[in-house]
C-alpha cells in the first residue's frame, strides 16, 4: 500500500523551515521576524511540522570528536524481502542509515564505530548473520569534506 502524497506545504511553513536549516537554534521570535509572524505562530508551525513528520530539529555531532574513530558505508547483497533485512539493520545502534537501493547493492547502511575492530564486529557478527544477507563489501570513510541536511523545500 502506497502512503498518501502529503500536502504541500505553503511558503510561510518553507520559509520556517530554511531559516531552521540555516541554524536550529534560531529563536521562534527571530524566525517569525524573518518570515512575518508572531512568536507563538511560529512555535505552533514548527510543532505542527515536527508532529506530522516533516521535520526534526536535532543536534548533528562530529563522531570524531565522541570517540567515534570509524565510519563506513556497507553495500548489501541480499535475497528474498528486503524490509524484514532493513528492519533488523536498522536495530544496531551504530547503523544510523538504512536505505532499500536499486542497482548493485540491495540495501546500503552506514556505521559509525569506535575502532576497526568494532567495524569488524559489527559486520562479522551482526550484519552477517542476518536472514537473507548474502554478503558485503564496506567501504571505510576517509576523510569527510561535506555532510549536509539542509536539502531545502519545494
Amino acid at each position: 500500500m502506497t502512503k498518501p502524497r502529503p500536502t504541500p506545504l505553503d511558503d510561510v511553513s518553507k520559509a520556517i523551515i530554511a531559516e531552521l536549516q540555516d541554524d536550529g537554534r534560531r529563536s521562534y521570535a527571530a524566525i517569525g521576524k524573518a518570515v512575518g509572524l508572531s512568536e507563538a505562530a511560529v512555535r505552533q508551525r514548527v510543532q505542527r511540522l515536527v508532529d506530522s513528520g516533516v521535520m526534526q530539529v536535532v543536534a548533528v555531532t562530529d563522531p570524531l570528536e565522541l570517540g567515534f574513530a570509524r565510519q563506513a558505508m556497507i553495500g548489501i547483497k541480499a535475497s528474498g524481502e528486503l524490509e524484514p533485512i532493513a528492519d533488523a539493520l536498522a536495530e544496531i545502534t551504530e547503523v544510523d542509515y538504512v536505505v532499500i537501493t536499486a542497482g548493485s547493492y540491495d540495501l546500503l547502511v552506514e556505521v559509525v564505530c569506535e575502532s576497526d575492530e568494532h567495524l569488524l564486529e559489527i559486520i562479522s557478527r551482526r550484519i552477517r548473520t542476518i536472514d537473507g544477507v548474502i554478503s558485503t563489501e564496506t567501504m571505510v570513510y576517509l576523510k569527510l569534506r561535506k555532510q549536509t541536511y539542509s536539502w531545502g523545500v519545494r
